[in-house]
This record gives C-alpha cells, sequence and structure tokens, in this order.
C-alpha cells in the first residue's frame, strides 16, 4: 500500500519547520481575515480611510483622531490639492500624518484619485468615512459596504430618495456598522427635546417650523459657457463620477457644488438633516400624505434661493395631524401667536419651533437645547425624567458600533429615513406641484411629472446595483 508521505513521514524537525511557517503566515494575514470581514477586536484601532477631502472631509478627519482608537490608513480624492493649498488629497494626507504622529502612530497614510482603486488596494480598511458631494455618497458607500466595511457618510444620505432606499437595503444585508454625519442627533438638547414634547410638555403639537443659514453657491441660472482648462493635479472625470461628462468650470467645485441639482441638493438638503432631525425623531414623521414647495425661480440646473417647503402628516399613532414648514435663503418664520415678538427663536440663523396646544418649544440648529415658551409656562415647567439613552458623541458611538457595539442612533436605517424626508421636498419644488405621496412603491399618486427627481441618470460604468 503506498504511504501517505504529507502524514506517515513527517520528522520533528518537518513539524517544527512547517509549525513556524503557519504561525508567521498568521501573524502577517490582516486582522479582517481572521475574525471576518467586518470584525474589529475592541482593543484595536479602526483603520479608516476618509473619502472626499475637502472642507468636511477635513473637519471629520480632525474629530475622528481625537478618538484613541482611529486611525487614517488612506485619503482619497480627484483633487491633489486644491490652489489655496488647504484642501485635496496631498495636504489633508501630510495633515493626517502629523497628527497620527502625535498619537504615536507612525503610520503612513496613502493617497488615492479612484476610491474603487483604494478599496481594491487596502485589505487591511475596517471603515470609511464618505465626505464627497451628494451626488456620490450613495456609491461610495454601498461599494464599500458590500465589501464589509463600516461607513459613516455625510448629509445628506444620499442624492434621490432611490440611493437613500437602497443604501438603507445594503446596510441591513451587509449588518456593517454606519452613522450619517448629523452631529446634533447624538447629543442631549434634541434628546430633550423628545422626552418634553413625549411628557406633553407643549401638548398635541399641530405647526413645525424650520429654518437654515445655507448659503447661495450659484447666482446665474443656466450652466457655465466658458470652458476653462481643468487644473492641474484634478481628475475631472473621477469627480464627476455618475454625471454625464460636462466641461469643467470652478462654479462647480470646490464648495459650489451644492448649488446644482446634478451634484448637491440645495440649502434643504444641506441643513434638513440638521434642523429637521428633532420633528422628525420627537413627532415620527415618516410619510407625509402631500409636500409642495415654492421659490421665486426654479432653474433645472442650479438650486433654489429663497424657498419654503411645505409637508403635511396626517394622525401617526395617537399624535394629531402636523404641518412642518422649512425656510431658507434668509426665510423666516413667524412669531406664533402669543409669543413675545422681541423673544429669539432659535439660535442666529439656524433653528426649529415647535407649536402645540398649550405653548411652543424652541431650539437652536443642529439639535440644539430645548427652550419652553412663554416664560409664564417655562416658570412652572418640570423636565420629566431621562427615557432615551444619552450618547457617548457622534463618532465614538460609530467607532463602538464598527467594534460590535450597539447600533448607533443615526445608523442608516434611520439616516435613509430622515435624507427621505428632507429630499422629497426637493422632488415637489422640482416637479413645481404638489405631491401626493406613495412610500410602499415609490413615487406620486397625482404627479408623474416627478418621477424624473425620484430615481437619478447614471452614466454607463458608475450604475449603483
Amino acid at each position: 500500500m503506498r504511504k501517505d508521505t504529507n502524514n506517515s513521514n513527517l520528522t520533528r524537525r518537518q513539524f517544527l519547520r512547517s509549525t513556524t511557517a503557519a504561525v508567521a503566515a498568521i501573524a502577517i494575514v490582516p486582522r479582517h481575515v481572521l475574525g471576518g470581514p467586518k470584525y474589529v477586536a475592541p482593543n484595536d484601532r479602526v483603520n479608516i480611510a476618509v473619502i472626499g477631502a475637502g472642507g468636511q472631509g477635513r473637519s471629520n478627519t480632525q474629530f475622528m483622531l481625537k478618538e484613541p482608537d482611529a486611525q487614517f490608513v488612506a485619503v482619497c480624492d480627484p483633487y491633489e490639492q486644491w490652489d489655496r493649498g488647504t484642501g485635496g488629497r496631498k495636504p489633508l494626507k501630510a495633515e493626517i500624518e502629523k497628527l497620527q504622529a502625535e498619537k504615536n502612530i507612525q503610520r503612513r497614510c496613502n493617497d488615492y484619485a479612484d476610491f474603487r482603486v483604494m478599496l481594491e488596494k487596502e485589505p487591511g480598511l475596517d471603515a470609511i468615512m464618505c465626505a464627497t458631494p451628494d451626488h456620490l455618497h450613495a456609491l461610495v458607500s454601498i461599494t464599500a459596504m458590500k465589501l464589509g466595511k463600516h461607513v459613516y457618510c455625510e448629509k445628506p444620505l444620499t442624492h434621490n430618495i432611490w440611493e437613500a432606499r437602497r443604501v438603507a437595503q445594503v446596510a441591513k444585508e451587509t449588518g456593517v456598522a454606519t452613522q450619517m454625519g448629523n452631529m446634533g442627533h447624538s447629543g442631549d438638547g434634541i434628546r430633550q427635546t423628545c422626552e418634553w414634547l413625549w411628557a406633553g410638555a407643549i401638548g398635541g403639537v399641530r405647526e413645525v417650523h424650520a429654518w437654515g443659514d445655507a448659503g447661495r453657491w450659484v447666482t446665474r441660472p443656466g450652466r457655465p459657457a466658458e470652458t476653462p482648462p481643468v487644473p492641474a493635479g484634478f481628475d475631472w472625470d473621477l469627480w464627476l463620477g455618475p454625471r454625464e461628462p460636462r466641461p469643467y468650470h470652478p462654479d462647480y467645485t470646490p464648495g459650489k457644488w451644492r448649488g446644482w441639482w446634478a451634484f448637491g441638493s440645495g440649502g434643504l438638503g444641506d441643513m434638513g438633516c440638521h434642523n429637521l432631525d428633532p420633528a422628525f425623531w420627537a413627532l415620527k414623521l415618516n410619510t407625509p400624505l402631500a409636500v409642495e414647495a415654492a421659490s421665486p425661480g426654479v432653474d433645472p440646473e442650479t438650486t433654489c434661493h429663497c424657498t419654503m417647503y411645505h409637508y403635511t402628516y396626517g394622525p401617526r399613532g395617537d399624535l394629531p395631524p402636523v404641518k412642518v414648514i422649512w425656510y431658507d435663503g434668509g426665510l423666516r418664520p413667524p412669531h406664533p401667536d402669543g409669543i413675545d415678538p422681541d423673544e429669539p427663536l432659535g439660535v442666529g440663523d439656524n433653528g426649529i419651533i415647535f407649536v402645540g396646544d398649550k405653548g411652543v418649544i424652541s431650539c437652536g440648529g443642529w439639535g440644539g437645547a430645548p427652550r419652553l415658551l412663554p416664560e409664564s409656562l417655562r416658570k412652572d415647567f418640570q423636565p420629566p425624567p431621562r427615557t432615551l439613552p444619552r450618547s457617548k458623541g457622534h463618532i465614538r458611538d460609530w467607532l463602538d458600533a464598527c467594534k460590535g457595539g450597539s447600533p448607533a442612533s443615526s445608523n442608516f436605517e434611520y439616516g435613509a429615513k430622515l435624507t427621505e424626508m428632507v429630499l422629497l421636498g426637493n422632488v415637489a419644488l422640482r416637479a413645481g406641484a404638489k405631491i401626493l405621496w406613495d412610500p410602499t412603491n415609490l413615487k406620486t399618486t397625482n404627479a408623474p411629472e416627478a418621477d424624473p427627481f425620484i430615481k437619478g441618470q447614471y452614466r454607463k460604468g458608475w450604475e449603483i446595483a
């Protein structure tokens, strides 16, 4: 009988040699292979890549690096370096390496132009932080989640409603840790607002008014006629991503992309996920009956300035019908009846007010702390006991979720629903119609002209699966 040379003739020396080789092999295998594609050991640092090296990407990176277990291994952006020197992947790479050296992290941060190449070449990556323009949020997030990467994505979570549904679905299927970048959602203020409203501090809420300070990024209608050269070190085609090719122009980027429907979502998209969040959470605003919007001029290319959006909600359980109104471009709500007109509402240029049967709650933007009005109601008010768990911090909660902890509170299940509410306003605005929403079939029941704005168009090779 033929002997099995792989087992019968194994000498002690051969065994020791093979065992040593096996141990060495284990030592160089990335930990995500040993523990599964989503595994991050509790005592390990989370290996993160930032995708989008503009102002928000830089700010988020600085915040994340304040956490002791966060480290960045890669930065990705089609821009190598902006003219003013503070944006783009090269300056952010240098800043990351400096900040990490101060944390005694002696690790090189790699840089890439294409996020798809980065995901392929960084197998040890645990998570990504997406801070691209809106039109790339869904594609970046879905691509990363399907590879088992945890994802932190800026708001609004997506560029259209269909994408919001798809992102939430993939997050659920993959089970990765997710968080949308509406940081106020993790503060005490929004939790106090929910608790006060649920305790009946102002009775049934009939109206909500919210506003934001988003800027005016574009002042002319239509696309630019000029065709200046693409700056050196900038891959314009990569920046366009799923959008059809168009000539480069500095009116698109950096920063000004929010003012173009092809890339951004206007003032509502910029600030709605911050300042409408308390109402969405406290009043369970998942599905409006109708949405309409008005602006002095609606252009097919550029987002609008000075716009009002009206959302109508029916009863939701034991909550009464409510109207929600958003104002931007300097527009503000009137003072509610019975409230001193000199009484400040919100904080500065951002805020939200809840108008109830017994009084008013006013909050600053980004889920700011609630204030009860009028004074006669406030002086006798006893805050209810805490019923919502408090957050350790928006980024801390996400990092803990990456390590197997509880889901972050603005995870993609929640973030997608809030984003859908916000973007429905832009669907109504661009359609020029009061829309009646059918959430089950993802369509309006009365305005087929709204259909093109529910799901975007994607050029070949950039489709979202």
